[in-house]
């Protein structure tokens, strides 16, 4: 029998050697996939080898794949690092291995769950008594809150879906904005709704849903139940589609359900200096978000919230006869997500949620707003730079052309598009293989962007400083290579 308690030793040096240096390594990975299918791969052993060896040595060949997501210089996607707390809960949950389907088999688990959800409702400014899920991640949240949502509508048109399927149900009219987040498409494609069949409302620019264009679309739906979809933060601009007017447009029907997607604008919410732009979200019906992103929890960790808490158990409860179910007051959170045995995510939801507390969850938001917000002034008079988002929240997109070929062959006429995106593509490629730092591209509008995000809890200005430096340098070295 291995030494478990020797393991877990090496184990936690290990990983907090990779932690000490996460934030001076380089960003992004250095090896290839071949390098590291080379270096993971070859013939299965027949004999079981010595846990301490396998440990160190996974270290070893998976660094050179690692990407240092976890460090204060990731901008790529709207991804949070893992505070301190909650990656020790999350090595605690690994350990206590409890099956978190059920009050029966993991009465703390389920209790930290249900302590989490109402601190989290609370923040939120939701409606008290709101259901909440833990789902693996915001697609299967938005999956959670529609299927509620597919749930009451039919229900209120005379159908039990749960029960008769969707072939024979009224037919539901699902409205969702031209921006919105591919995860709404794939649970609807999940749900049966379809992702071609949506209403697709047009969008302003800054990616917000337009209300009088939603107004005229549901005019034209007649008697249909109906599921829209809104959106607390574009994954792009990060703006705000304007709920008091689409919460006003979609009460207007007798039978309609509103689901807002806030996998990361929801937190804007707990600040007193950006609650205003999630003006009327506690009047929607459903609530998508992911602890992942700016509450800084460690993967999988996607919440749903349902102000109808009887829809949300009924789209998603299960049963079976062997399942021991109290039916008193606890908290069986396999009601709750389409899943029986599940990790027991609330551990590290309630660590992170301590150690911050109200005030430094507020403290944490506000200051990656203002980094996105430096990022932004510090590229905004570096030649050839446009920022063409309105910096509300934590993303920045950035375009770049060449002073050497940012004219039309007259000299007078606008750039070319084709070629500043190809210039600004060049230029995300560059600052990839500087290492400095690691950021995305995107098409937004039909124009490539330089995507950057800023989540992460340990994100100071230095590294933003830091990190804007080395795009400009970047930006100026593939400016001359052009000119050459």
């Amino acid at each position: 029998m291995p030494d478990r308690r020797t393991l877990l030793r090496q184990t936690a040096e290990l990983a907090a050697d990779f932690l000490d240096g996460v934030g001076t390594r380089r960003v992004g990975a250095t090896a290839t996939h071949d390098d590291l299918v080379a270096a993971f791969g070859g013939e299965l052993p027949s004999r079981g080898e010595a846990p301490g060896e396998i440990v160190s040595d996974l270290a070893r060949i998976a660094d050179p794949g690692l990407i240092a997501s976890a460090g204060p210089r990731y901008f790529g996607f709207v991804i949070g690092g893992s505070l301190p707390s909650a990656l020790a809960a999350d090595w605690l949950t690994s350990a206590w291995d409890q099956n978190a389907g059920l009050y029966s088999i993991g009465p703390a688990a389920s209790v930290a769950e249900e302590v989490a959800a109402g601190w989290l409702v609370e923040l939120f400014g939701l409606p008290a008594g709101s259901s909440v899920g833990f789902s693996t991640g915001a697609t299967m949240a938005s999956f959670t809150a529609l299927a509620a949502g597919r749930h009451r509508v039919l229900e209120r048109a005379g159908w039990a879906v749960e029960e008769d399927g969707l072939q024979g149900a009224p037919e539901i009219a699902v409205v969702v904005g031209a921006e919105a987040h591919v995860t709404i498409h794939v649970s609807l494609q999940m749900l049966g709704l379809g992702r071609s069949r949506v209403h697709k409302i047009e969008a302003d620019g800054q990616g917000r849903m337009r209300p009088d264009r939603l107004r005229e679309v549901l005019a034209g739906l007649g008697d249909r139940p109906v599921l829209v979809c809104a959106q607390s933060g574009n994954v792009n601009t990060g703006a705000f589609d304007p709920l008091p007017e689409i919460v006003a447009a979609v009460r207007e029907r007798p039978n309609a359900w509103l689901h807002v997607d806030g996998a990361f604008g929801l937190w804007a919410a707990v600040s007193p200096s950006l609650r205003h732009l999630t003006d009327g979200l506690a009047d929607a019906d459903s609530w998508t978000t992911d602890a992942h992103k700016w509450l800084n929890v460690p993967y999988d960790s996607g919440i749903a919230i349902v102000r109808d808490a009887a829809a949300h158990r009924a789209a998603m409860t299960l049963g079976a006869a062997y399942y021991i179910e109290t039916g008193g007051a606890e908290r069986d959170p396999y009601n709750w997500v389409a899943e029986s045995s599940r990790r027991a995510r609330g551990f590290a939801i309630y660590a992170a949620l301590r150690e911050l507390g109200r005030d430094g969850l507020i403290a944490m938001i506000d200051r990656c707003c203002a980094i996105a917000r430096r990022m932004a002034e510090g590229l905004r008079d570096a030649p050839g730079v446009t920022i063409l988002n309105d910096v509300v929240l934590n993303q920045v997109l950035v375009r770049f052309a060449s002073p050497a070929t940012d004219r039309s062959s007259d000299g007078a006429s606008e750039p070319d598009p084709a070629v500043v995106d190809a210039f600004t593509r060049d230029v995300i490629a560059a600052v990839q293989a500087d290492g400095t730092c690691w950021l995305g591209g995107t098409t937004w509008h039909g124009m490539a962007a330089m995507r950057i995000s800023v989540s992460n809890w340990s994100t100071t200005e230095a590294d933003a400083d830091l990190s804007v430096a080395a795009i400009r340098r970047c930006a100026a070295q593939v400016g001359s290579a052009v000119r050459v």
